[in-house]
């Protein structure tokens, strides 16, 4: 079951000066899975923050729909406002000068809960998130890493079905950073809620999410599980250890059967780097080395992150059926 689902969006701002119009998103459509944690990646300029405004309802798009549980948070955004939360960079969501446990019961408050019926909750979101020790502690006292998770607890007693957030590890140190993963998983596994993030720590997103959208020139250019999109990128990748340099000639054949390799041949045994295509290419490689009888001393699979798989999708590189056919049959 769909909670999201974002039809034919698209939005153009007029640049100030120039009086230029810039399309930020070109007809994008997408959904949201129920109970899962999505990926809402894109480089700076790609039309991804226009995106997120659009789906908190701080922004209308010029054409295109989003449903929100099966709301139009256009035509009716009070009533699809009602599924879907946002913590916008963790502590800007906060009043600083109210404690912890105020600043639970103002905002549930906002969402038209009394003390009384969030008590209980609050005192559990208080253990979940390691805070019960400093409830009454001002938020401005707090270290960065408590008031983001702190504004991650905000968001989600205001018990909406979706949870989008903002770089939620953002300037987080590393032991905060693993905490906050470990207790977004925890969400989802116990309350079925909906998290989508957003973030430029892409070990974050391949630890935590099951599935990423990624956004480039206001398109979406990848909507693939993370897992698939690993496996992709990690059999096309070798380094062969060599037991002898190769020759002029065998270097030629690599520049020109191959897009991408590097050489390194001033180390006690030259090293090649090379990424295939296509998984045919993998014999193409053995050709040119029986070529001249060069020994290969090694040959490894390089393990990939999901940084460089980030990399590679918005510069260009193509996400189908085929490639992903061919990735399985290596695996």
């Amino acid at each position: 079951m769909n909670i999201i689902e974002v039809s034919g969006l698209s939005k153009t701002y007029v640049k100030r000066k120039t009086k230029e119009p810039v399309k930020a998103v070109n007809d994008i459509s997408f959904s949201v899975r129920k109970g899962e944690i999505l990926g809402l990646l894109g480089p700076n300029g790609a039309g991804k923050t226009t995106t997120i405004k659009m789906l908190c309802g701080l922004l209308k798009p010029d054409q295109g729909s989003i449903l929100i549980n099966g709301v139009n948070n256009a035509k009716q955004r009070l009533q699809a406002l009602h599924h879907i939360s946002a913590v916008l960079e963790g502590n800007r969501n906060l009043y600083w000068r109210l404690t912890v446990r105020e600043n639970l019961e103002y905002f549930a408050g906002n969402r038209g809960f009394s003390r009384k019926q969030v008590a209980h909750r609050i005192d559990t979101l208080l253990v979940l998130f390691n805070l019960k020790e400093k409830e009454n502690e001002l938020v401005n006292r707090l270290s960065r890493g408590m008031q983001q998770k702190l504004a991650i607890a905000v968001a989600m007693l205001a018990e909406t079905e979706v949870i989008l957030l903002d770089e939620p590890t953002l300037g987080l140190d590393v032991e905060t950073s693993y905490e906050v993963r470990a207790i977004l998983k925890e969400i989802v596994k116990d309350e079925d809620r909906t998290i989508i993030i957003t973030s430029h720590d892409m070990a974050v997103i391949q630890e935590v999410c099951q599935r990423t959208i990624i956004i480039n020139h206001g398109k979406v250019v990848a909507d693939e599980e993370i897992s698939n999109l690993m496996r992709l990128f990690d059999v096309r990748a070798y380094t062969v250890t060599l037991g002898a340099e190769l020759t002029p000639a065998q270097q030629a054949l690599l520049e020109s059967e191959f897009i991408t390799y590097d050489y390194q041949a001033d180390l006690i045994q030259p090293l090649l780097s090379i990424e295939l295509t296509h998984a045919e290419q993998l014999y193409q490689l053995f050709d040119i080395l029986k070529r001249n009888e060069t020994p290969v001393e090694q040959i490894d699979r390089r393990t990939i992150n999901f940084e460089e798989v980030f990399i590679k999708i918005v510069k260009g590189e193509a996400v189908d059926e085929t490639s992903l056919s061919i990735s399985s049959e290596l695996a």
